[in-house]
C-alpha cells in the first residue's frame, strides 16, 4: 500500500469516519507523494480519532481558526476549513456524506458523474468560502482524478479499497486519471486522446470495462505503482509500456 493517501483510511475503521477522511486525503492527493502524506497527516492530526464527532463538536469559528497555518502547494488552511464545514454542515443535514451522495444518484445514470456534480454542487454551497483546490466538478470539464479516486475509496471494497458505503455499483465509476494512467492507458491502446481530461478518463473506462465490466476501475491501483513504486520500474511490463510510448 505504501506510499498511497489510501493507506491513512485504515486507521479509522468507522465509515463515518472512513468518508470524511478520505474526502481529506483525497483532495490533497496532487503533487510529490511524501509531500501528499505529510501534509495529510497535518490536515487530520488536528481532527483527533474520530473526524465526524470532531466536527460535529467544534463551532465553524474554530475550525477555521485550527487550519490557519496550514498549507499544502495551492491548497491554503481556509480552503481545507471551508471544506471541512461544509462537510459538518452536510452531515448534520444528511447524516453522512454518503447519503448525500446517494441524494443524487439516479438508476439511469451510465457512470457516477451525475451524481458526482451534484455532491460537489451540494458541498461547494455548504462551504462558508471558496475551496477551489479540493473539490472538482464533471461539470468544470475536470477530469476530476481526486474526486474520483475519492468514489473508488468509498464504493470498491477488496484488499485495497475499503468501500465504507454500501450499494453503489462499482461498474459506475470512473478511473481517476493522473498522469500515470493516463500514460499506461495510452500505451495499451485505450485512448488516442491527447489530453487527459474528463472525455479521456471515461473513454479509458471504457477499454478496461470491455475487460471488467462489473468493476471496470479494480486496474487503476495496480497500474499505477507502475510509475509510484521504484521496485515497479525497469520490470518486463513497465520496459513495455515505455517501449510503446517510445
Amino acid at each position: 500500500m505504501h506510499p498511497d493517501p489510501l493507506e491513512t483510511l485504515y486507521a479509522y475503521p468507522d465509515p463515518g469516519d472512513q468518508e470524511i477522511v478520505g474526502l481529506v486525503a483525497a483532495g490533497l492527493a496532487y503533487g510529490r507523494v511524501t509531500q501528499i502524506l505529510a501534509s495529510v497527516a497535518a490536515a487530520l492530526a488536528p481532527l483527533g480519532p474520530s473526524p465526524r464527532r470532531f466536527l460535529a463538536r467544534t463551532p465553524t469559528s474554530a475550525i477555521t481558526r485550527r487550519f490557519a497555518g496550514f498549507r499544502h502547494r495551492f491548497t491554503s488552511g481556509g480552503e481545507l476549513a471551508a471544506l471541512l464545514v461544509a462537510v459538518k454542515r452536510a452531515v448534520a443535514d444528511h447524516g453522512s456524506l454518503e447519503r448525500l451522495f446517494r441524494d443524487g444518484v439516479a438508476r439511469t445514470d451510465a457512470t457516477v458523474l451525475p451524481a458526482l456534480a451534484l455532491f460537489v454542487d451540494a458541498l461547494r454551497g455548504l462551504a462558508p468560502g471558496p475551496c477551489p483546490s479540493l473539490l472538482s466538478s464533471p461539470d468544470d470539464g475536470s477530469a476530476c482524478k481526486r474526486m474520483n479516486l475519492f468514489l473508488r475509496w468509498m464504493i470498491r471494497r477488496d484488499a485495497v479499497d475499503p468501500g465504507p458505503w454500501r450499494g453503489l455499483p462499482a461498474a459506475k465509476l470512473v478511473v481517476p486519471l493522473d498522469t500515470h494512467l493516463f500514460r499506461i492507458g495510452t500505451a495499451l491502446g485505450l485512448t488516442a486522446r491527447r489530453q487527459a481530461d474528463l472525455a479521456t478518463a471515461r473513454e479509458i473506462t471504457r477499454g478496461f470495462a470491455r475487460i471488467a465490466p462489473r468493476d471496470p476501475v479494480r486496474y487503476d491501483f495496480a497500474l499505477t505503482r507502475l510509475g509510484i513504486r521504484p521496485e515497479c520500474r525497469g520490470t518486463p511490463l513497465a520496459d513495455l509500456l515505455e517501449a510503446a510510448l517510445r
